[in-house]
């Protein structure tokens, strides 16, 4: 019985690390697959997405009611500033994730008093505009996610151009 004992150990172990590496390691793959799928019109732009159908999956299990506008970002060349512009009438909301897929800032069309707003989002130490709403993060990539709801999809249509108001983009290339 002895015999085994050294080789359950050196397996537990192994298996604890296997474990705990692979728990840490796994939100940072799932987020560079989210920005190669959401990342169609750039790094630090603004991509409007066509309504999930299910044909139409870049993420898993998008919503069909929902209009999706996403800016991957990477902040080594500087802060991101995502401006986003409300559809009246319809909610909506940004979610900001870093790159382990944590969600670090959360605003909706009623927080926003329905009002346009931006957000800087910028890692420690790097210099943002003054006055400017600023979210910090440790990581240098991540996603912003807008989510607007619709009542039909085939108002999509309607929404668009207020859609596609929205932008994001390295904070030195932005008024």
């Amino acid at each position: 019985m002895r015999n085994w004992l050294g080789p359950l150990a050196f397996g537990l172990i192994v298996a604890a690390i296997t474990s705990y590496t692979a728990i840490r390691a796994i939100p940072y793959g799932l987020m560079n697959v989210a920005i190669e799928r959401l990342g169609q019109g750039g790094i630090n732009q603004m991509s409007y997405g066509n309504l999930a159908n299910p044909e139409r999956q870049p993420v898993v299990r998008p919503s069909p009611d929902l209009a999706y506008s996403s800016c991957p970002y990477n902040l080594s060349d500087g802060p991101v500033a995502i401006d986003v512009v409300p559809v009246p009438g319809r909610y909506s909301s940004l979610s900001i994730f870093d790159a382990a897929t944590d969600v670090i800032f959360v605003r909706n069309d009623v927080e926003a008093g329905g009002k346009p707003f931006r957000i800087v989002v910028a890692r420690a130490g790097q210099a943002v505009p003054k006055g400017a709403e600023v979210v910090r993060t440790n990581q240098d990539h991540g996603i912003a996610l807008i989510r607007i709801l619709l009542k039909d999809p085939t108002e999509i249509q309607a929404i668009d151009a207020v859609r596609r108001q929205s932008s994001c983009g390295t904070v030195t290339k932005l008024k």
